[in-house]
């Protein structure tokens, strides 16, 4: 079996095995605390020019199928494990996680400490650094460029190029124009669920193309990237807040839609990843556990309360987990209520969602 290796920004490498493609990646390297979900996390575009290490020790145990897929493609830059499992067991598995890997071009790396490499990431912060196999060590060249590595123009790479639609499931009651800044299929199958016709627009698409397209309602995705280099969506957002169209955002559709009102957002040391995050909706007094995969927050204390209010906060570190207007039918969440696997506890916002267009189409007869 070939070995492969880790290479960080501050020159610790880690040894191991090649799964999947052989070559060299660079990447920032983050870790996700799921016990499963691998399958959705490698197809979520949240991870464009990520390197993710999983800290669940097996990976791979139940395969990979096409239905569960989140997006078009894989979207991680490589991938790590402490073991990946070669014969996979499920009824629904066709393909292993070490097949796909390489069918998607992924580079791979699996026998290394795990734990010993995300408490790195948990102390220093994360980090930018190369996988390779054997016989791609990089030059010193290469290293430079990996140190000096930044994720830019993410949303761009991972948007659709044009609007698709999906029908509704049942009796359509609604028409939900779904911004895509890297959306996880499951975020439209939640609508669709609900009786909305979603039409997937490109993450650039101008405000009056939306306010003209007959829409009940008006959907942020979440998405890859620093938010706040996303200037011309945030100018589109700033432009639609006024609209009176209910607009539910997540994730980075909450970031943006924050920027868009006055807020800030920050970088964090090592982000919110996983499937175990306590949030607490304040208004409620209620503390659900929640789905997760940011690396940046917005900065609580700089929502303008004339504005807005955080309506929710995560437990661990108190950052702010969610943005409701107070004089628009407009609210946005950091976690996922779509998630698949994982707590589906704040499902429910959906539905919120749907009341809120409810309340419009009556308030307008």
């Amino acid at each position: 079996m070939k070995k492969a290796y880790l290479l960080l920004a501050d020159g610790t490498l880690f040894e191991g095995v090649s799964v999947g493609a052989e070559g060299t990646s660079t990447a920032e390297v983050v870790f996700n605390t799921g016990m499963a979900g691998y399958q959705e996390v490698l197809t979520d575009p949240s991870y464009y020019g990520q390197t993710v290490c999983m800290t669940y020790p097996l990976i791979g145990n139940y395969g990979l199928n096409p239905e569960d897929f989140e997006s078009r493609k894989c979207w991680v830059s490589g991938f790590i494990m402490r073991e990946a499992c070669d014969y996979p067991s499920n009824w629904r598995c066709d393909r292993s996680l070490g097949a796909y890997l390489k069918k998607e071009g992924i580079v791979g790396l699996a026998g290394i400490d795990t734990r010993r490499l995300t408490r790195i990431l948990r102390s220093s912060g994360v980090m930018n650094g190369i996988v390779y196999s054997e016989g791609y060590e990089p030059d010193e060249q290469a290293i430079a460029a990996m140190k000096e590595y930044k994720v830019t123009g993410a949303v761009r790479a991972v948007t659709i190029d044009a609007p698709e639609v999906h029908p509704a499931a049942g009796e359509q009651k609604h028409r939900v124009a779904l911004l895509d800044f890297g959306v996880k299929r499951n975020i439209q199958r939640e609508l669709c669920a609900r009786g909305c016709e979603v039409t997937v627009l490109p993450g650039y698409t101008a405000p009056q193309v939306i306010l003209d397209g007959g829409f009940d309602g008006i959907m942020l995705s979440n998405g890859p990237g620093d938010p706040e280099e996303n200037t011309e969506i945030i100018e589109n957002l700033r432009a639609l807040v006024g609209c009176g169209l209910p607009i539910f955002g997540i994730c980075l559709g909450h970031q943006l839609l924050a920027l868009a009102i006055g807020a800030q957002t920050k970088k964090m040391r090592f982000g919110h990843r996983g499937v175990n995050h306590p949030v607490k909706d304040l208004a409620h007094d209620r503390t659900y556990i929640t789905s997760q995969n940011h690396g940046y927050a917005v900065v609580g204390e700089t929502v303008d309360p004339a504005i807005a209010r955080v309506s929710h906060i995560n437990i661990n570190d108190n950052s702010c987990e969610g943005i409701e207007h107070l004089h628009a039918p407009i609210f946005t969440v950091q976690y996922h209520p779509e998630v698949k696997p994982g707590p589906q506890d704040t499902a429910y916002l959906f539905d919120q969602f749907i009341s809120l267009m409810d309340e419009k189409k009556g308030g307008a007869q």
